[in-house]
C-alpha cells in the first residue's frame, strides 16, 4: 500500500526541502496555527506558494500537511524556511501563560472535601 507524498517519490522530497531532513525550528508541532503575512510572488517554490494561499486564514501545521498531500516533517521544513522569511506568523492554539496556570490550592481543597463526604 503506498502514501501519497512519501512513497511515490523519495527524491521529489528530498529537493523539496534541499535535501534537508530536520526543519532548523521547533516551532512547528502538529497545532500550531499558521497565517500567511504576505502573498505568493512569481518565481517562488510552489510548495512555499501553495501554503501562503492555503494560509490566508489560520490554518494548523497538520491541515497544511494534508492540503499538500506532504509528510508534517516536509511541511515543517517548509514552513521553517517561510516563517525565517518572515512571510508566516505561528502560534500556537494554548499560550504559555494558560498552559503553566494551576488552579487555587483553595478551591482543590475544597473539592477534596466535597468528594470524601460523597
Amino acid at each position: 500500500m503506498s502514501r501519497p507524498g512519501r512513497d511515490d517519490a523519495p527524491d521529489r522530497l528530498y529537493t523539496v526541502t534541499g535535501g534537508r531532513s530536520r526543519s532548523a525550528s521547533d516551532a512547528f508541532d502538529l497545532v500550531t496555527l499558521v497565517v500567511a503575512e504576505s502573498e505568493p510572488f512569481r518565481g517562488m517554490q510552489s510548495e512555499h506558494a501553495a501554503i501562503l494561499r492555503i494560509c490566508r486564514s489560520p490554518t494548523a501545521v497538520v491541515e497544511i500537511a494534508s492540503y499538500l498531500g506532504l509528510p508534517v516533517s516536509i511541511v515543517r521544513i517548509l514552513l521553517g524556511d517561510l516563517h525565517a522569511e518572515g512571510r508566516i506568523t505561528a502560534r500556537h492554539p494554548r499560550t504559555p501563560a494558560a498552559a503553566d496556570a494551576l488552579p487555587d490550592p483553595e478551591i482543590l481543597k475544597q473539592v477534596l472535601v466535597g468528594l470524601r463526604s460523597l
